[in-house]
C-alpha cells in the first residue's frame, strides 16, 4: 500500500473531523475504521449541540469544520437553549436524522481530495529508530506513515454490560479492540485508565401513546448550525429542514420502586463494573440511588429519524437486565404497551489519561502520535470532533515539519477542553459546560466566527473562499459598529440606545432604532443586527473580560522550560510539586490552572523563573 502523511484511526466524530482538518493542509491521509457504514455513527443521543455544545460545533464550523454542515443536512428539529438567560449560554442544538448524518458525513469524507478510507482493524504500529513509522492491520498491511492520529472512541477493549452479563464489544453492533490497546500500552508505553459510560434503550414508535405527553416542536427559528451561506456548503446540505417533534414524560414512584427491588442485578453497584462513569449524565439507577430525595426525573423521547420508528428514551440510561428494563418501562407515562428495539447497556473502555498529553494533543513521549475523543477520557459528539480538528490539523503539520498550534482558552471552548485536559486530573469522562469558561461572555456562540476565522486561515485550515465570506461579515459588522458609536439618537448615541433593546429582538420590533441602521434584511443582516444588540448591551463587561484576558496572556507568555526542575524552588510544598512534575506545564498560565496548585506557588515560580532567566542573559 502507499505511504501517507496522516492516518487517522477511528472513524467516530473525533476521526472524522481529524481526517477533513488534515486534508484541508494538503496532507494524504488515510482513514481507517472497523466498518465503512458506521462512519460517524451516533452511538448515542440523536443530536447535535446543547449546553457549551453548540458552542463548540459553532467553533468547528469557524475552523472550516464538517460538524456544523452536515448536522444542517440531517436536522430534524432546531431549538436554541438558554433563551431566557443571557447570550453568554445561549446554545445551538439540533436533533438530527442519524442515518441521514452518518451518510452526510461519510459521502463528504469520500469526495473529499487526499483522503482515503479502509475497512480494516488497526492492531499495532511499525516502530523505528524509537519512532512511529507506521501501522499494522489484522489482515497484515503494513502502512507507513509521518504522523497517526487515534481516534477509538470506546472501543479499547470495550466491554458491554447488560446487568450482570458481560460481552467483548466497542459499542452494540461493532467489536472491541483488544489487540490495539495492548499495543499502546506495552509496544508504546503508554498508561491506560478505565471508564464507562452507556445508552438508554430504544423505543417502537408504534407502540409509544403519544396522547399524554408533553409536546417539544421545533423552534422557529432563522438560524443554523454553519455559518457559511449554501454556495460555499458541499451539496449534500442543500435539503429543507424537517421539523419533528419531541416528547417530555417524569418517571414515577413506580420506576423509581422497580429500580431499587432489582439494584444487585446492576453491574455498577454488585462491582463488576470498574470504570468510573460521567458524574453529569447519570444512569438512571445511578439518579435513583444517589438521589433520593427527587422522586421524579424528566425524560425526553426522541425521534430517531424522518425514516425510522425508533425513538431514543433521553435520561433512562441503564445497566440493568433487559427484563429489568422491560419492568421499568411499564411503569412510565405513555410506555406501558412499549416495546424496546435495542436495550440500553453500559459500557467500559481504556484511555490514555491526558497528562500524558499537550495542548496540540501531541502525546509527550510520541512526537507524532496524537490522540481526540474518548481517548483522552472526554464524553460528547461535540468534544471529540473539537479535538479532532486540533489532533488532525497539527498531525498534518507534524508531517510538513511545522510546530503544533491550538486556540487558547481565552478564543474558544475548545481551547477550554485543549487546557483542561492538559491541567485537570481526569477521573471521569471529561463534559464541557458553560462554567468552565472563564471568560463566556466572550465565547458566545453567534460571535465564532469573528473569534475564530482569522486564526483559521492563518493555519490554513479555513479556504480562501470562507475566508472571503468572512472578511464581508466582519467588514460589514464594524462598519456598523462604528455607525452606532458616532450617530446621535437624542443626548445619546445610537450605540447606547441600542442598550435597551434586549439581545434576540427582531429589527421589526423597535423600527425607530432599526431605521437609522438601513441594514440589508438578509442573513447576514440579520446577524449583523444581533451582534450588535449584545456588544451594547454587555459593553462594559466586555470590556472588563477583555482586561482579565490580557493578564492572562501575560502569564501565557511567561514559558516554563521543558527540563525545569521544580525540586530547585524552595517552598514548594509536596503535592504542588509532585503535581508540576507530572503535568509539565509549558506556561505560568497553565502551571496555574492545576488542581492543587496555588497563586502562592505561582509567585514562588515567578520569582525562581525571573533568577533564572538574569543568569541566562549574565552568562550570554
Amino acid at each position: 500500500m502507499k505511504d501517507y502523511d496522516v492516518v487517522v484511526v477511528g472513524a467516530g466524530h473525533a476521526g472524522c473531523e481529524a481526517a477533513y482538518a488534515a486534508a484541508r493542509l494538503g496532507a494524504s491521509v488515510l482513514l481507517v475504521t472497523f466498518n465503512m457504514d458506521h462512519i460517524a455513527q451516533m452511538s448515542c443521543n440523536p443530536a447535535i449541540g446543547g449546553i457549551a455544545k453548540g458552542q463548540v460545533v459553532r467553533e468547528i464550523d469557524a475552523l472550516g469544520g464538517a460538524m456544523g454542515i452536515v448536522s444542517e443536512a440531517a436536522a430534524i428539529q432546531f431549538r436554541m437553549l438558554n433563551r431566557t438567560k443571557g447570550p453568554a449560554v445561549w446554545s445551538p442544538r439540533a436533533q438530527c436524522d442519524k442515518a441521514a448524518y452518518r451518510g452526510g458525513m461519510k459521502f463528504l469524507l469520500e469526495n473529499t481530495p487526499d483522503i482515503d478510507i479502509l475497512q480494516s482493524e488497526v492492531t499495532s504500529f511499525i516502530v523505528e529508530n524509537e519512532s512511529i513509522c507506521g501501522i499494522v492491520t489484522h489482515l497484515g498491511d503494513r502502512i507507513r506513515t509521518r504522523a497517526v492520529v487515534l481516534t477509538t472512541g470506546t472501543s479499547l477493549n470495550g466491554t458491554l454490560h447488560y446487568g450482570l452479563n458481560h460481552y467483548p464489544g466497542g459499542r452494540a453492533g461493532d467489536q472491541a479492540s483488544c489487540d490495539l490497546s495492548t499495543a499502546i500500552n506495552q509496544q508504546l508505553g503508554i498508561e491506560l485508565g478505565r471508564l464507562k459510560t452507556g445508552t438508554p434503550p430504544r423505543i417502537l414508535a408504534k407502540t409509544i401513546d403519544f396522547a399524554g405527553l408533553e409536546l417539544q416542536p421545533s423552534e422557529p427559528e432563522d438560524e443554523e448550525f454553519s455559518f457559511w451561506s449554501r454556495a460555499l456548503r458541499p451539496s449534500l446540505v442543500n435539503a429543507v429542514r424537517r421539523d419533528l417533534p419531541c416528547y417530555m414524560l417524569h418517571s414515577t414512584d413506580e420506576t423509581a420502586e422497580v429500580v431499587r427491588a432489582n439494584i444487585s442485578k446492576s453491574p455498577m453497584y454488585s462491582g463488576v463494573i470498574k470504570g468510573i462513569g460521567t458524574r453529569y449524565c447519570p444512569s438512571f439507577e445511578d439518579k435513583v440511588i444517589r438521589f433520593p430525595q427527587h422522586p421524579y426525573h424528566l425524560l425526553f423521547l426522541e425521534p430517531e429519524g424522518a425514516e425510522t420508528g425508533e425513538y431514543y428514551l433521553n435520561g433512562f440510561s441503564s445497566s440493568l437486565p433487559p427484563e429489568v428494563q422491560k419492568l421499568m418501562l411499564r411503569t412510565l407515562p405513555g410506555l406501558k404497551d412499549a416495546v424496546i428495539s435495542r436495550y440500553a447497556y453500559a459500557i467500559e473502555y481504556d484511555f490514555i489519561p491526558p497528562h500524558q498529553t499537550d495542548r496540540t494533543l501531541r502525546n509527550k513521549k510520541w512526537c507524532n502520535l496524537f490522540t481526540a475523543g474518548q481517548i483522552n477520557g472526554t464524553s460528547g459528539y461535540e468534544e471529540a470532533a473539537g479535538q479532532g480538528l486540533v489532533a488532525g490539523m497539527n498531525a498534518a503539520r507534524h508531517a510538513a515539519g511545522k510546530s503544533g498550534v491550538f486556540p487558547g482558552r481565552d478564543q474558544s471552548y475548545i481551547g477550554v477542553m485543549l487546557d483542561d485536559l492538559s491541567t485537570k486530573e481526569i477521573v471521569e469522562p471529561y463534559r464541557l459546560f458553560t462554567s468552565r469558561a472563564e471568560y463566556r461572555l466572550t465565547l458566545r456562540q453567534e460571535n465564532a466566527d469573528l473569534r475564530l476565522c482569522r486564526l483559521a486561515h492563518e493555519w490554513g485550515i479555513l479556504p480562501d473562499a470562507k475566508f472571503a465570506e468572512y472578511e464581508e461579515y466582519e467588514k460589514l459588522f464594524f462598519h456598523y459598529l462604528n455607525r452606532a458609536k458616532q450617530i446621535k439618537s437624542g443626548k445619546n448615541t445610537l450605540f447606547a440606545a441600542l442598550r435597551d433593546v434586549a439581545p434576540g429582538t427582531k429589527p421589526f420590533r423597535v423600527p425607530e432604532i432599526a431605521a437609522k441602521f438601513d441594514l440589508p434584511d438578509t442573513r447576514i443582516g440579520r446577524r449583523v443586527w444581533q451582534e450588535l444588540l449584545i456588544s451594547a448591551k454587555y459593553d462594559g463587561y466586555l470590556q472588563r473580560e477583555e482586561q482579565e484576558i490580557i493578564r492572562l496572556k501575560k502569564l501565557e507568555e511567561s514559558s516554563i522550560p521543558e527540563d525545569f526542575d521544580y525540586s530547585n524552588v524552595r517552598g514548594l510544598c509536596n503535592e504542588s510539586r509532585q503535581k508540576l512534575e507530572k503535568v509539565r506545564p509549558v506556561t505560568l498560565g497553565q502551571a496555574g490552572r492545576i488542581d492543587g496548585v496555588t497563586p502562592a506557588d505561582i509567585g514562588l515560580l515567578q520569582v525562581h523563573l525571573k533568577k533564572l532567566r538574569g543568569k541566562v542573559q549574565d552568562e550570554k
